[in-house]
């Protein structure tokens, strides 16, 4: 069946009805279950749990299908008496609080709640096959098995040291298979350990039986797939225990987010797999489980959906489910609060297949066929209701009538024409910082308010481009605030095409832009066919934010290369200096005569003592030669009568 992977990985619960695929359950980010019928391709119901804040939806799960043949367990089920074919029904869902809420299609209503199970958040829920009991995992490491039909937990046991991920019963109803740090397969009947598998280096998110065949025969498999693992991994329950390694793994593009295959009854029938991926993508596998494979097995097929823009973006899919046909699969695509269902038939002899569809014009049709709540009255066939949240809301622009009646009775005056009206209205004063009288101030912001509305209606560029002109911010959001809401996609349809224009009016534009979505956006959300009128808005501002990302890289390369080039500049004018100044700094190196010297002196005074004591001895030595060269006699003498002088400056000194 299918088997969603839990709520790791922050993936949204998305999971078809068993068998017939009737209905496809989807908990979306606003904590609503939706439940659309996939032949319909409408919203079958939608509830909101009453603690959908406060405890979101972790994981959900069908049922199996039951008839009135199973008796006394169907006894409150009075709504399916008269059936009898197999139906899904009840709708199990875990919850971040811990409890799980037991859901009825059938009813369209809450079924049951079971409570006082769980401390910690559900992470996984797995119905019994046959008895009408159900299996949960949580954080706090336990795993509960539940029953219906008093609502209270029957058995209780610890499963791991680490949170319990995920949960799978085999199809005779006597294994569970469960996940934390390590995957155990237990014993329903005494709740021991049948046997132990290494797992995984992440959380597991999936795990799913592939076979049929009793575990005493080498021939039961089950698959296991992890967050951030690429690789979905098979495991043979065999008989001599020796099965602590995977025999198979299966190649994906990202960790798989959701799988479908149909069990394979003997060795002679191949198992087909259906896995989702996180990153959108669809894989098929067709594969003879009899033993081990060395090599990892790609899929037999990949499907890629994308839309028929100009420059194709992909679209996810959210979920598959296998047909009767090896080549049909029922395909969820799109958003998960609008998804589009449908059945495509797959040439599964390509390697990679391409669809690609218009989701626009499938959500249209889709939400026209949607059951509305809103009832429109009976009224006669000339005239046309419009009601906001109803498809094709398309309002013609009327300007407000209240703010010309009140005129009409305060003061007899003629109605100006559009050009007096923009000669009247004083722009630069509405602009300025200026304090205005209290009449002017208001008059002014309910002119700009009728002239947008008449701009609009005539689509006279002159009108919009004087309004549009304003700088001033309390302006703009007074004019915008009064404006009567049919005129409100008009002027975003003008500020898109404005936006798309020069720079400088872009600047202008976003202003107003902003004070639209300040002030209507709950009118804007109300509207279905939103997506198809501000789609090319949101595209263009899509492509020039990512424009400004290469924008500021180019800038900081450009910034870089600037700085460089004016420090080689700084640095080739520091060579054309004085080249003086090394040799003084060479002189003032010399730090062995400093530090000999007296260290109170100042650094100026002791440089010229000692300029002014080499110039003595030169003098010296000079006077020295010369009385050497007119009387060589004499030196003796001098050299006797200096060694006096040394000693007796010495004697002074000491």
């Amino acid at each position: 069946m299918a088997a969603d992977g839990g709520s790791s990985s922050q993936q949204l619960p998305c999971v078809f009805s068993p068998k017939s695929r009737q209905y496809l359950a989807l908990c979306a980010q606003d904590g609503r279950l939706r439940i659309w019928n996939t032949d319909s391709k409408t919203l079958h119901q939608e509830y909101v749990p009453s603690a959908h804040l406060s405890a979101t939806c972790t994981c959900i799960a069908w049922g199996p299908c039951r008839t009135v043949k199973e008796g006394p367990q169907r006894k409150k089920r009075k709504s399916e008496a008269g059936q009898v074919e197999e139906k899904a029904d009840l709708l199990a869902m875990g919850t971040a609080a811990g409890s799980i809420l037991i859901y009825s299609t059938a009813k369209g209503a809450l079924h049951c709640t079971l409570d006082g199970g769980h401390s910690g958040g559900v992470n996984c829920v797995q119905w019994h096959p046959e008895d009408s009991l159900l299996y949960s995992g949580s954080d706090d490491t336990n795993i509960v098995e539940w029953d219906l039909q008093t609502g209270k937990p029957r058995s209780k046991w610890k499963a791991d040291r680490a949170a319990v991920t995920s949960l799978s019963v085999s199809p005779d109803g006597k294994l569970l298979l469960s996940a934390g740090q390590t995957i155990k397969m237990w014993d329903l009947d005494t709740k021991e350990v049948y046997r132990k598998f290494t797992g995984h280096s992440t959380a597991v998110t999936t795990l799913c039986f592939a076979t049929t065949r009793p575990p005493d025969s080498n021939g039961l498999y089950f698959l296991s797939g992890a967050a951030h693992d690429r690789l979905l991994s098979v495991w043979q329950v065999r008989e001599d225990g020796k099965d602590k390694n995977s025999v198979v793994s299966f190649t994906l593009t990202d960790e798989p987010q959701h799988i479908d295959l149909v069990k394979s009854n003997s060795k002679e029938e191949a198992v087909r797999m259906a896995v989702v991926c996180k990153d959108g993508q669809l894989h098929l596998f067709e594969h003879f489980l009899n033993g081990p494979c060395k090599k990892p097995l790609s899929p037999s097929c990949s499907v890629q959906m994308s839309d028929t823009k100009d420059s194709p973006m992909p679209i996810p899919l959210l979920a598959a489910a296998l047909g009767a046909d090896t080549q049909t699969v029922l395909l969820a695509y799109g958003a998960h609060l609008q998804p589009v269902i449908e059945r495509v038939e797959i040439n599964t002899a390509e390697r990679q297949v391409c669809l690609t569809r218009d989701v626009q014009t499938n959500l249209s049709l889709s939400m026209e066929t949607t059951v509305s709540k809103v009832k429109t009255p009976i009224v006669n066939a000339k005239s046309r209701v419009l009601v906001p949240g109803l498809p094709g809301h398309q309002a013609l622009v009327k300007g407000s009538s209240q703010a010309s009646e009140k005129r009409k009775k305060d003061a007899d005056t003629k109605e100006l024409l559009i050009a007096e009206q923009l000669g009247e209205i004083d722009l630069s004063a509405a602009s300025a910082g200026k304090r205005a009288p209290k009449g002017t101030s208001s008059l002014q912001t309910d002119n700009f308010a009728v002239l947008l509305i008449q701009g609009l209606e005539s689509s006279d560029a002159t009108i919009l481009n004087e309004v549009f002109q304003t700088r001033k911010d309390m302006v703009i959001k007074k004019t915008v605030a009064r404006l009567p809401l049919p005129a409100v996609l008009p002027l975003v349809e003008e500020l898109t095409k404005r936006l798309q224009g020069h720079p400088f009016t872009a600047v202008l534009m976003v202003r107003w832009l902003k004070a639209v979505l300040m002030h209507h956006t709950s009118y804007l959300a109300s509207l279905p066919d939103l997506v198809t009128q501000l789609g090319a808005l949101y595209h263009m501002i899509e492509n020039r934010v990512k424009m400004f990302h290469k924008l500021t890289k180019l800038q900081g390369k450009l910034y870089l290369l600037m700085t460089q080039v004016a420090t080689s500049d700084s640095s080739n004018t520091v060579k054309d200096v004085d080249h003086t100044a090394k040799l003084v700094y060479e002189e003032e190196s010399s730090d062995e005569d400093e530090a000999s010297g007296d260290e109170g002196l100042p650094d100026n005074d002791s440089e010229n003592w000692e300029e002014e004591e080499a110039m003595e001895e030169k003098m010296d030595e000079d006077e020295e030669l010369s009385e050497e060269e007119e009387d060589p006699g004499r030196t003796d003498s001098k050299a006797n009568g200096e060694e006096d002088m040394d000693h007796e400056n010495e004697s002074e000194e000491e």
